[in-house]
């Protein structure tokens, strides 16, 4: 799949658009060999984050990762694919993760199960997405679940004033082909309107670096403080949504109890 040709439904794909321009959209190692050697990420020690085929050894996959800075991805697996491209777009965040997860392993118990705690962190790593605006009032609506009023009579609000940015792999995946009720996991910020007219890779940074901290800090560990986004309801995602009609779809578009404020 070349970049011409690789979906981008409501522009989601954007956080990963300055890693692929001129290259193969594929879910190949080549690929990734190119763009890891251009980024080149480095642990604190030093160590080269590289991106190997499942080793079968025994080493668990987060410690792999945190002692010897590789991550296992499968070769032709998409999902694989956009774990990759998620590190080398977000990867403070990514490594915050790791060692959240890594510290959780040595705590006593670890090994009757991950935890609450590492499943929110599992859960956002999979399906999370950060969400920014420069209006307040849109944050809220979707805070409250007021799905229609943001959605529809916001519509033109949302594209002058908020951004998504996709940070779970797995809902990368799943976009390559959009179905009723695909729904992520949202960190919300506030922001300038100044931020929302820098470029992309400042908005990307900015955003890596805000995340990175929050996790460092013990920030998204309870799995009822992240707000569930329906993302077939941002416009562009699907042709189906350019009707009033379709946010009357109560499954898709629920409400819900409040939650804590993030």
């Amino acid at each position: 799949m070349t970049l011409a040709a690789w979906p981008s439904p409501g522009g989601l794909f954007a956080p990963l658009s300055p890693l692929i321009e001129g290259l193969p959209f594929a879910p190949e190692p080549a690929s990734l060999e190119l763009l890891s050697a251009r980024c080149d990420l480095r642990r604190a020690g030093g160590r080269r984050l590289s991106f190997v085929v499942p080793q079968g050894d025994g080493v668990d996959y987060e410690t792999r990762i945190w002692a010897r800075g590789e991550v296992e991805t499968r070769p032709g697996n998409w999902h694989d694919f956009f774990n990759a491209l998620v590190w080398l777009s977000f990867p403070l965040s990514k490594f915050a993760l790791n060692a959240c997860h890594v510290e959780a392993m040595a705590e006593p118990g670890a090994r009757c199960g991950r935890g609450r705690h590492r499943d929110a962190l599992t859960h956002f790593d999979e399906c999370g997405v950060v969400v920014v605006s420069s209006d307040r009032s849109l944050l809220a609506l979707l805070r409250g679940f007021q799905w229609k009023t943001l959605f529809w009579e916001r519509r033109l609000d949302l594209d002058r004033a908020l951004r998504c940015f996709v940070f779970g792999h797995a809902t990368y995946e799943q976009l390559l082909q959009p179905f009723r009720g695909l729904t992520a996991k949202a960190v919300l910020h506030e922001v300038s309107e100044d931020w929302l007219r820098a470029p992309l890779c400042a908005q990307l940074a900015d955003v890596d670096r805000r995340l990175a901290s929050e996790v460092a800090a013990g920030r998204h560990r309870d799995p009822r403080a992240f707000h569930p986004l329906p993302l077939l309801g941002l416009p562009g995602v699907t042709e189906a949504n350019e009707s009033p009609s379709y946010y009357d779809d109560a499954w898709q578009f629920r409400a819900g109890r409040t939650r804590r404020r993030v």
